[in-house]
């Protein structure tokens, strides 16, 4: 009988691009009505695939502060959100659907 091995599911490992980002970014805004943590969780998934050292530099904190602001458990400013947007090189824009 063989065991099978089941390792555990990370959407940082397939965030391979900024297009990647975006898109993982936009489906936790859509998703965000129902769970307003949605987007600060995806920002700390997106943090995790690159320096987050460096991530928190440019965002004015610490990285242990990042990583608690952006964990299933923080609860983070609007304008940590934005900060971190921007760091990463996006921009949070809104359009009209009616």
């Amino acid at each position: 009988m063989t065991t099978e091995q089941y390792t555990r599911f990370d959407p940082a490992d397939y965030l391979g691009d900024i297009e990647d980002v975006a898109a993982y970014l936009q489906i936790a805004l859509e998703d965000s009505g129902e769970d307003p943590t949605a987007v600060p969780r995806a920002l700390g998934v997106i943090a995790r695939t690159g320096n987050m050292s460096e991530l928190a530099r440019r965002v004015g904190m610490s990285r242990d502060g990042l990583y608690k602001a952006l964990s299933d458990q923080g609860n983070p400013t609007w304008s940590t959100v934005l900060k971190v947007c921007h760091a990463l090189g996006l921009k949070l824009t809104f359009h009209a659907v009616a």
